[in-house]
């Protein structure tokens, strides 16, 4: 294969990736592609600087930032505004049921 032929190739799983709606992992799992190629193919076609943040958006996981004021333990903020508040290690395996939930 030609390196045109091959960034032609990746150009096609990348624009089929977009349009499945799938996460980057599971696309290439499906299509039995490395996932760590995948990723370096995406960056140098797409030019992204972030090449979790696709991913990240169709995952459904939140980014989690510490908070100045977190003393009374911790705070998940999730997209549409719900938060959970006062989380700390006695009570972690909470919030991994409330997220199983969603």
């Amino acid at each position: 294969m030609t390196p045109t032929e091959r960034k032609q190739a990746w150009q096609q799983h990348i624009t089929d990736w977009q349009a499945s709606g799938l996460s980057g992992m599971a696309y290439c799992k499906q299509q039995t592609l490395t996932y760590c190629r995948f990723v370096y193919w995406r960056q140098k076609l797409t030019g992204s600087e972030e090449p979790g943040k696709a991913d990240q958006a169709r995952s459904g996981f939140a980014r989690v930032a510490p908070m100045p004021d977190a003393g009374a333990g911790l705070t998940v903020s999730l997209p549409g505004g719900v938060s959970i508040t006062g989380l700390h290690a006695g009570n972690i395996e909470l919030l991994s049921a409330v997220l199983r939930q969603l």
